[in-house]
């Protein structure tokens, strides 16, 4: 059948809108919403977590307890390796000194 509205003819044709279809699509629009809210809040608790960890990993990290605590540890390593060489290195006993000519001016 068609129909007549001015000079544009329309076809009637019979659609049928499902409502289930409808509300699925609703419902699945509501729910990806939900999930991006969740992984927008876990990224921004992950972000904070790592922001914070690195601002007290770098305080750590440049106070004056950490650095006695490392050369501490590497003294101990070294002294550990090298036992008795400062013993030996320095001489009992020296000798004259070596004569040098005078500065002329």
């Amino acid at each position: 059948m068609v129909t007549y509205k001015g000079a544009i003819a329309h076809k009637v044709t019979k659609v049928i809108i499902v409502t289930g279809t409808n509300a699925f699509i609703n419902t699945s629009l509501i729910m990806f919403q939900k999930i991006a809210n969740i992984l927008s809040i876990a990224s921004f608790v992950l972000i904070t977590s790592t922001l914070g960890a690195s601002y007290f990993g770098y305080k750590y990290l440049t106070s004056e307890q950490f650095k006695a605590k490392m050369v501490n540890k590497v003294l101990g390593e070294v002294k550990g390796l090298l036992p008795n060489v400062m013993d030996n290195a320095l001489p009992k006993t020296t000798g004259l000194s070596i004569p040098t000519p005078p500065i002329k001016r």
